[in-house]
């Protein structure tokens, strides 16, 4: 017996010790079980002062299992007694029939290194978030977890898909020479380091996105920008081939429509004039330009001619002129599109844009058109560009043959482990970038035949850079991560999202992860926040994150039967995550003279 009760408090036992002084401060995290004739309740200490145990009830053993939960409340005549091994093994122990279903994530101090092992299924299978100040373990705890699933030697976890979005490039090293260690295992990195020959460079081949990923490749922010983005996508499937009949038909099409418009605005003649001269300036075919003949019985003069104002200010051949025109528009035109697949890059595509931004009128509205040539300005400054070597190809390749190349290694082999370091671009494109590859993937996941059947798990390193309240769902409709938290799941697209700024995250994401893992915390805004959005956490869970030792965590969610502390095995090779050596760096001997 451990004492006795003297007092409940809603789910908090007070407990009267009755044991040696020296005894009572190893109590503290422990778990007490407090038995009567009908029940075996389970609390843990959390407070010891004067000789009084606050222990907070989390749960019950009944029929050899352990429930979590505080339905009843111990009797005060209730025996208080230390958790025996047989009920610690039911409490943070596997099934030993079946340990290939586990995996083993740390030890815990409180129970002399008591091995934490957690269902693969368990964890996942959902999403998860990984929490914790820089400088707590939370990389080395990541690196250790994903090191750990492949130690299995039989069976192995061939055929996992783990894509991590490598904010600093600190998991290069831990993962590089993974093939070494584990010789049916393979890694594959990617850089945006464009100044370096040792890993490829991210290569995302332009022609696989979509009106999505371009309207936020391009920075859109206003709506009418898409119907823009959407023409030229349809006009680059033309445009990107070489120049046949159809190609040209669709061109003087596009470009007759827009100049019928400036024909019809009722400017005045030098204004129509200047307008006509300026499109076909930028705008203009073999067919169709400003030197173009235009024939009568008895003279030939170009369309420039035809423009010309005589001393009463007025075109004269502006009748004959708009009859030119009218012989190259054709709007059943509009649905001859190529259907066969072809590759295309960003400078196909800007003809294409130029052509849209003609083709939907924006020269009627100098505030559309302020709007949409935003586009315009924005993808010219990406093709002149250093940046533009992250949307080139130099073969053609469906989503379906992309994909399988990342996951093909250099050697290749099956690649388990995708690394795309991030290190070198701005947060902006690189937000961009990794909102991609997460929509193909989660895209790829939804069009399998059997669901869920290849799961990919996306783990974002500094996941509130990327993964925000923005404005993706005002002007999309949708913000593709809040999508993969919400339905990935159930198509095998789980989110891993690790971060020190929990607060700054969107709401979305982090109230569907299913497990958490997180690491010392000393930020009152994150420690509230995560006590307000994470379901089942307490006030004493959040007060132990502030005094958590570098590289230990407090597990919780599906995954654990409790709230669980435990402390990470050191990786093996380490990320690059360590503190700068101030001694080193700075102090130097000097010799004497």
């Amino acid at each position: 017996m451990l004492g006795k009760v003297i007092g409940i408090d809603e789910n908090i036992v007070k407990v009267k010790l009755e044991i040696e002084e020296n005894a009572i401060s190893e109590l503290v995290n422990t778990h007490i079980v407090f038995e009567s004739n009908d029940s075996l309740l389970v609390g843990e200490v959390v407070k010891i002062d004067e000789g009084i145990a606050s222990i907070l009830l989390v749960g019950e053993f009944f029929n050899n299992n352990f429930l979590a939960g505080s339905i009843k409340k111990p009797e005060l005549s209730s025996k208080v007694r230390k958790i025996n091994d047989n009920e610690l093994d039911l409490l943070i122990g596997i099934d030993k029939t079946n340990p290939n279903n586990y995996l083993y994530l740390g030890k815990t101090h409180i129970y002399n290194e008591y091995p934490i092992n957690i269902k693969y299924n368990d964890f996942f299978s959902g999403h998860f978030a990984i929490f914790g100040n820089t400088g707590s373990g939370k990389s080395c705890g990541v690196t250790r977890i994903i090191q750990n699933i492949f130690e299995k030697s039989n069976p192995i976890a061939y055929k996992a898909n783990l894509f991590i979005f490598d904010v600093y490039g600190e998991y290069n090293t831990a993962f590089r020479d993974i093939n070494i260690k584990y010789p049916n295992i393979n890694s594959k990195i990617y850089t945006t380091n464009l100044n370096q020959y040792q890993d490829p460079i991210i290569n995302i081949p332009f022609w696989l996105l979509g009106l999505d990923d371009i309207a936020l490749l391009l920075d859109a922010t206003n709506p009418i920008q898409l119907p823009i983005i959407q023409k030229a996508l349809k006009l680059v499937q033309i445009f990107g081939r070489k120049e046949d009949e159809l190609v040209l038909k669709h061109k003087n099409n596009i470009i007759a429509k827009a100049l019928q418009q400036i024909l019809y605005s009722g400017r005045t003649p030098s204004q129509i004039r200047d307008q006509i001269l300026a499109v076909l300036s930028t705008y203009n075919t073999s067919e169709l330009n400003t030197e173009t003949k235009i024939v009568q019985p008895g003279y030939i003069r170009t369309l420039k001619q035809c423009l010309q104002i005589d001393s009463s200010g007025k075109i004269n051949e502006m009748e004959l002129v708009s009859d030119f025109i009218k012989q190259f528009i054709d709007d059943s035109l509009e649905y001859v599109v190529p259907t066969t697949p072809y590759a295309y890059g960003l400078k196909e595509f800007k003809e294409a844009l130029d052509f849209a931004l003609i083709s939907e009128g924006i020269l009627k509205s100098d505030s559309i058109y302020d709007q949409t040539n935003l586009l315009r300005v924005r993808l010219e400054s990406l093709i002149n560009g250093e940046t533009s070597k992250y949307f080139s190809y130099d073969k053609y390749v469906s989503r379906e043959e992309y994909i399988k190349e990342l996951l093909t290694a250099n050697n290749s082999q099956k690649c388990q482990i995708v690394d795309f370091n991030m290190n070198y671009v701005d947060d902006r494109l690189a937000k961009v970038i990794v909102k991609i590859y997460s929509k193909m993937l989660f895209d790829y996941a939804t069009k399998l035949k059997y669901r869920a059947t290849f799961p990919f798990h996306i783990i974002v390193e500094e996941a509130h850079r990327y993964i925000q309240n923005d404005l993706d769902t005002a002007l999309l409709g949708y913000n593709i991560f809040d999508r993969i938290a919400k339905e990935g799941r159930k198509y095998g697209v789980i989110l891993g999202l690790i971060s020190q700024r929990p607060s700054e995250l969107s709401e979305t994401a982090l109230s569907q992860c299913s497990n958490f893992l997180i690491f010392r915390m000393m930020h009152p805004k994150d420690l509230s926040y995560v006590e307000e959005m994470v379901p089942n956490i307490t006030s004493e869970i959040s007060k132990k994150l502030k005094t958590l030792q570098s590289g230990s965590c407090i597990g919780f969610g599906s995954s654990f039967k409790i709230p669980i502390v435990m402390k990470f095995d050191l990786p093996d090779p380490m990320p690059q995550s360590t503190n700068c050596d101030i001694v080193n760096n700075w102090f130097i001997n000097i010799g004497k003279n």
